[in-house]
């Protein structure tokens, strides 16, 4: 039987072969991973039927599985804990009640369960909690969950923890059947509640037992409810933690009073509210408060309310102002501000704000000392948050100024190829300069990190950026601007050409030709002329276009920069001419012309430095191949003697790169043709040889002896 087949039943779930059992530990741990990677559904949820897996702590997360899988695979085990939060609505939670009830010791033991934001049938009315007797931890934030369905909970004889934040509860008098027992109580954003702030009041003041009251509300609702609790005297005598944040009237004063009559607590959620500023909050030992006027309490408010969206956007907001000119690496922020990003994807202040804040983080130098990790994961979500608000032009910018990070484009792993196709698209359609600029630098670098095979597939996107991009030229030579917008669209072009056949003929169908030889006309800097000459020498390298670049005006403006003082200006015309020349058909008519030009090249070539010049720091290879008809062309040495020059510089520039670039594509050779051929140019014997005696060492890590 073929060892697939082993894995999956006549059903096409999957299964784990006979032999294997894990851990209760490592079972929980994985079930876990598989829900962060999104790749929990009813075909892979089905390997943890049977007891191979032994499950305790079971997390569901935001899975997408029905019903039945979900009693086959998780309601046989022994639970003492389910985390289904926003789990997908084909698993309901009378669903999961009544999976969950279907095993006897789940309802005896079962401790903790959190159906926070899980769906209900408009026909379901009461749920049926009573039957979970070992119940201690109950949530149903943001769930259809009734003052009804409260007594009934409130019913359950373990019950220590109950979280009803926006839920359509209506009173909460139920409470007090659980008055004796109850330590821990989220009741934000209760919307619906009709009670008076005295009833209210009264509730709570039975609930003797709480350590945790958490009665936080949206500030704009100016619910002053926290404002008559630190009123009273005589209530939550033995409360540890407090959260208020979102109240109306709340002060300095009346809050450390509260605080000093209770000696105990160690928690206060103040943010969105006008306290917090009071020394008494850095000073008294052991206290933690979550607010907005210190980096201290927007840690523990990003913490704290990582999976509520109007209070996570409040922090969002004074971590931007704090760290606005921050000079300091701070990864625990970053991975808070990730986190949020993640909770709240289609929420477009948290996505705006948190975009503002990843880029104050790692500007300038930040970003090389935070973790490689933590870079990928932000810079993937700020790509998704592009994508899900194309619109919104401010959080485009923001994402698109971080991602001009030259630490993130580089060293950070994420899809490129999606990064690249989606700024490409995104390129054509904002005529705003600096977002154009900032749009330009990131396809500059990406283009030159996707595969050939991946450049191939971005065809559409292609012809739309080198269209785009040319214009942005044509644009700045008319109007004699040589900005850093200029600067960078050369380059994009420059690397999207390279090793790109199908670039190379968008370039040449939109004119390219006719705008570089305007931009050789208009600009004199080297910085220009190196770029442009660099896809010119792109372009020379494809045999089908090089006739294109024989336009007397194209030829005269480059072989006049052979002599260019600057070296890489010198080096990339030298290139253009030895591609042009290197194959004489095309010339039968200018034999002079040609010959004019080969004399110049070798000329140019012979006065070059021999060893590697500092100058020639643009000069990089994906691929030595459109060097190896130049090698191979012994008639005319000076064109060998370009190519030549041209590996051995990068060679020594990088040597475990290009080394091991020459023996995979079959290089060396090659070179040894050109050192051991009789008649063969001494000056190229002479650079062949070097390159295979200076760099033997680096080659022999790739190729075993004998090299030729």
């Amino acid at each position: 039987m073929p060892r697939a087949a082993a894995w999956c039943r006549s059903d096409g779930t999957l299964c784990l072969p006979e032999h294997w059992s894990f851990p209760q530990e490592v079972a929980d741990r994985f079930l876990g991973v598989m829900t962060w990677q999104g790749k929990l559904t009813d075909r892979t949820a089905s390997i943890f039927r049977g007891n191979q897996m032994k499950l305790k702590l079971v997390n569901i997360q935001k899975a997408k599985i029905s019903t039945a899988a979900f009693v086959k695979a998780f309601c046989h085990h022994r639970l003492i804990e389910l985390d289904a939060t926003a789990v997908h609505a084909d698993l309901p939670i009378p669903d999961i009640i009544s999976g969950l009830c279907g095993n006897s010791w789940i309802q005896q033991n079962l401790r903790c369960l959190l159906l926070d934001s899980a769906s209900i049938p408009r026909d379901s009315r009461l749920l049926s909690f009573g039957q979970l007797t070992g119940l201690r931890i109950l949530s149903v934030f943001n769930v259809s969950f009734h003052s009804e369905d409260l007594a009934d909970v409130s019913q359950l004889p373990k019950l220590e923890s109950l979280d009803i934040s926006n839920t359509l509860v209506t009173n909460i008098s139920a409470l007090l059947t659980c008055k004796d027992r109850l330590k821990s109580l989220t009741m934000h954003y209760l919307k619906c509640l009709t009670m008076s702030k005295s009833q209210i009041l009264a509730v709570i003041r039975e609930l003797k037992c709480l350590l945790h009251l958490d009665i936080s509300d949206h500030r704009q609702l100016k619910s002053d409810l926290a404002f008559y609790l630190l009123q009273q005297k005589d209530i939550l005598p033995n409360i540890v933690s407090l959260d208020i944040s979102g109240g109306s009237y709340i002060t300095d004063g009346a809050v450390e009073l509260f605080i000093r009559q209770r000696p105990a607590m160690q928690f206060v959620g103040l943010l969105a509210t006008d306290a917090g500023y009071s020394d008494f909050f850095t000073t008294k030992q052991g206290l933690r408060v979550a607010g907005g006027v210190s980096m201290s309490q927007i840690s523990e408010a990003l913490s704290r309310y990582k999976n509520r969206s109007c209070f996570m956007q409040e922090a969002l907001y004074r971590l931007f102002t704090e760290t606005f000119s921050m000079q300091v690496t701070m990864p625990a922020l970053l991975k808070l501000v990730a986190i949020g990003m993640r909770n709240h994807p289609l929420d477009l202040p948290v996505q705006f704000t948190a975009s503002a804040c990843a880029l104050n983080l790692t500007r300038q130098g930040l970003a090389r000392g935070m973790p490689v990790r933590l870079l990928s994961e932000v810079t993937c979500l700020l790509f998704k948050a592009l994508k899900n608000f194309p619109h919104c032009q401010q959080l485009q910018k923001n994402c698109l100024l971080s991602l001009t990070n030259s630490r993130i484009l580089v060293d950070v792993p994420f899809d490129r190829y999606d990064a690249a196709k989606f700024v490409m698209r995104w390129l054509c359609k904002h005529e705003n300069p600096k977002m154009q600029t900032m749009a330009v630098s990131v396809i500059s670098i990406l283009a030159l990190q996707l595969s050939p095979e991946e450049a191939t597939q971005l065809q559409e996107e292609l012809f739309i950026a080198v269209k785009e991009l040319l214009a942005i030229v044509k644009q700045k030579t008319t109007e004699n601007l040589d900005d850093v917008t200029l600067l960078f669209t050369l380059k994009a072009l420059w690397n999207l050409t390279d090793e790109s056949p199908a670039a190379c003929k968008h370039f040449i169908e939109n004119q390219g030709l006719a705008i570089f030889i305007h931009v050789l006309e208009t600009f004199s800097e080297s910085a220009i002329q190196s770029k442009v000459l660099g896809l010119l020498n792109n372009v020379a390298e494809v045999r089908a276009l090089s006739s294109e670049l024989m336009a007397e005006g194209v030829v005269k403006h480059v072989s006049s920069l052979l002599q260019s003082k600057e070296m890489e200006v010198s080096y990339f015309a030298a290139g253009v001419i030895a591609h042009l020349t290197s194959d004489s058909q095309p010339w039968r008519s200018r034999g002079l012309q040609r010959s004019a030009l080969l004399q110049d090249l070798y000329a140019t070539v012979q006065n070059w430095p021999s060893s590697t010049c500092k100058m020639m720091a643009l000069v990089t290879y994906r691929s030595f191949k459109a060097f190896f008809p130049l090698l191979g062309n012994f008639s005319q040495p000076e064109v060998q003697l370009w190519a030549l020059w041209a590996m051995y510089h990068v060679c020594s520039k990088n040597p475990s790169k290009y080394c091991k670039m020459l023996v995979e594509e079959e290089g060396l050779q090659l070179l040894c043709d050109v050192r051991e051929r009789s008649g063969a140019d001494p000056q190229a014997q002479q650079i062949a040889a070097s390159i295979l005696d200076d760099f033997r060492m680096h080659f022999l890590n790739y190729r075993s002896p004998p090299l030729c």
